[in-house]
C-alpha cells in the first residue's frame, strides 16, 4: 500500500475519523453472523481490545451467549459470560443497532442451492439489512467465501442503495475467512488474514482493523483477489482429497494399505504434501466452495475439469463406503435390512462438535434406505440437528459402552475421535468398517475390521 498524505487524509473525514478509532482501539467491531467463524473472530477482537457487538437472526443464540453459555466446543462458555459481564462483548438479533458499531464484518453461510448453484441469500440479506442503517465512518469487510466479483458486483450496490458513497462516506474491503474448528495450534489470531480493498483508504482501514486482533495481514491489490484466493484454498484441498480417495479405492483392489503409501511418500522432505482419503468431504468450505468458481466459469463459457471431476469422486465416497458395508456383512450371511448398525461420529472432522456438510449424514440416508437398524454415538454432538439437506431421523447419542458396542452387526468408524479407545471398539465389536485409519494401532482382532 502507497502511504496517504497529510493534505489527502484532510479530504477524507470520514477516514481520519474511522482510522483515529481503530489505532486508539475504541472502535466498535460487530461481526454478522455468530457460528463458528464469527464467535471466534469476536474473541480475537475482544482479546485485542475492542468492544465488539455481535449480530445473529437466531435469538435462541442471542439467548444463550447473553446467559454465558457457548453452543461452540472451542469458545468456552466461562470466558463469554466474563466478556458480557465486563460488556466486551453484547450479543444482539437486533439488526437496527448495525448502526452502532463502526466495523461490520460479514460471517453469514454461502451454501448451495439444489442445482449447485451459489446461494448468496444471507449476504444478500445481511447487506440489506446494512443498507437500511448504514451510516458515514463505516467499514463494511464480507468474510464468507464466495467467487471473484461479490463484494463489488453484489454487496456494493446494495450497500449503494442508502445513498451513501463508499471511499467518501462509508468503507468496503474482503477478507476470507480461514477458520480450523479443532486445530490448536491456529485459533482465529494466530492465522494470517489476506485483505482486499475497494480501493486504497479501505484496504488500509481494513489492514489496520484486522492488524490488531492477527498475526499478520497480508494486503492484496483487489477485492476480487482477495476471494480468490480463498476458493483456491479450498480448491488446493478438495483436488488432492479426491485424488488419495481415488488411489483409495484402486489401491484397495491391488490389497495395498493407501494409508502406509502415504505414511511412506510423506517422508520425503520436499514435493509433497500428505491429504487422507475418508468417507467423503464435510464443513462449511471444501465440499461447497470450489463449485462457487465453476459456476463463474460457466457464466464465462469455460470448464472447470479439475473441480468437476474431484466434486464427483469426493461426492461418490459414502456410496463406496456403503458397498464396503454391503460386502462385509454378506460374507458373514448378514443382509444390510434388519441388521444394527452403530455409526461412530457424525462431526464433519475429529475432535469438532461440527457437523455441516458431515459425509455421516449420507452414510445415515443411505442405511436407511436399505432398511439397517441405526444408532450412533458421538461424544461432541449428543443430539443430531436438522440438516437442510439431509432427512434423518432425531436421535440421541448412544453410551458407548461394551454392550452397545456388542449389539451392533457392524459398527462403522466415520469420524476418528481422540476420545474414542479403539481397542475397546474393535474388542466389543463384531465386524468394523474403519474409514479414517483409525484402527491402526489395534493389535488384536484385525480380523474383525476392514478399511474403507
Amino acid at each position: 500500500m502507497s502511504p496517504i498524505s497529510a493534505s489527502e487524509k484532510a479530504d477524507f473525514v470520514q477516514f481520519n475519523t474511522l482510522a483515529s478509532s481503530i489505532k486508539q482501539q475504541t472502535a466498535t467491531v460487530g461481526i454478522i453472523g455468530l457460528g463458528y467463524v464469527g464467535l471466534p473472530l469476536i474473541q480475537s477482537f475482544v482479546r485485542a481490545g475492542f468492544r465488539t457487538m455481535g449480530f445473529d437472526v437466531d435469538p435462541e443464540k442471542v439467548k444463550r451467549l447473553k446467559a454465558g453459555q457457548s453452543y461452540i466446543k472451542h469458545i468456552d462458555s466461562g470466558w463469554i459470560a466474563e466478556c458480557i459481564a465486563e460488556e466486551r462483548f453484547e450479543p444482539t438479533a437486533d439488526m437496527n443497532r448495525l448502526s452502532e458499531a463502526d466495523a461490520l464484518l460479514i460471517c453469514v453461510p454461502t451454501p448451495l442451492s439444489e442445482s449447485r448453484d451459489p446461494d448468496l441469500t444471507y449476504v444478500e440479506n445481511t447487506a440489506r439489512m446494512i443498507a437500511k442503517v448504514l451510516r458515514p465512518g463505516q467499514i463494511v469487510v464480507l468474510e464468507s467465501t464466495t467467487y471473484p466479483s461479490t463484494t463489488r458486483d453484489v454487496v456494493l450496490p446494495i450497500l449503494a442503495e442508502s445513498g451513501l458513497q463508499v471511499e467518501k462516506d462509508f468503507f468496503l474491503a474482503y477478507s476470507p475467512e480461514r477458520e480450523d474448528p479443532g486445530n490448536p495450534d491456529f485459533s482465529a489470531s494466530r492465522i494470517p488474514k489476506v485483505v482486499g480493498g475497494y480501493d486504497e483508504l479501505s484496504l488500509r482501514l481494513a489492514c489496520d482493523l484486522y492488524g490488531h486482533a492477527v498475526v499478520q495481514t497480508v494486503p492484496v491489490s483487489s477485492l476480487e483477489v482477495a476471494e480468490a484466493c480463498k476458493i483456491l484454498e479450498n480448491i488446493y484441498r478438495s483436488v488432492n482429497i479426491a485424488l488419495v480417495n481415488e488411489l483409495k479405492m484402486l489401491l484397495s483392489k491391488l490389497d495395498i494399505d493407501i494409508w502406509e503409501v502415504i505414511d511412506a511418500a510423506k517422508t520425503k522432505p520436499f514435493g509433497f504434501q500428505a491429504f487422507y482419503p475418508g468417507p467423503g468431504l464435510g464443513g462449511h468450505c471444501i465440499p461447497i466452495d470450489p463449485f462457487y468458481l465453476s459456476w463463474l466459469a460457466r457464466k464465462n463459457e469455460l470448464a472447470t475439469r479439475f473441480i468437476e471431476l474431484a466434486g464427483e469422486v469426493n461426492a461418490a465416497m459414502p456410496s463406496y463406503v456403503i458397498q464396503q458395508v454391503i460386502e462385509v456383512l454378506n460374507d458373514h450371511g448378514k443382509p444390510v435390512r434388519g441388521s444394527r448398525i452403530g455409526l461412530l461420529g457424525v462431526a464433519y472432522k475429529k475432535d469438532v462438535d461440527d457437523p455441516r456438510e458431515s459425509p455421516s449424514f449420507n452414510l445415515m440416508e443411505q442405511l436407511l434406505e436399505r432398511g439397517a437398524r441405526l444408532s450412533y454415538n458421538d461424544p461432541h454432538i449428543p443430539v443430531l440437528p436438522e440438516m437442510r439437506h439431509h432427512d434423518v431421523p432425531r436421535m440421541a447419542s448412544e453410551q458407548l459402552t461394551a454392550e452397545w458396542l456388542s449389539s451392533q452387526d457392524l459398527v462403522l468408524i466415520a469420524t476418528d475421535h481422540s476420545a474414542y479407545d479403539y481397542d475397546f471398539i474393535v474388542r466389543h465389536s463384531q465386524l468394523v468398517i474403519d474409514t479414517r485409519n483409525a484402527t491402526k494401532n489395534v493389535v488384536e482382532h484385525r480380523e474383525r475390521i476392514r478399511k474403507a
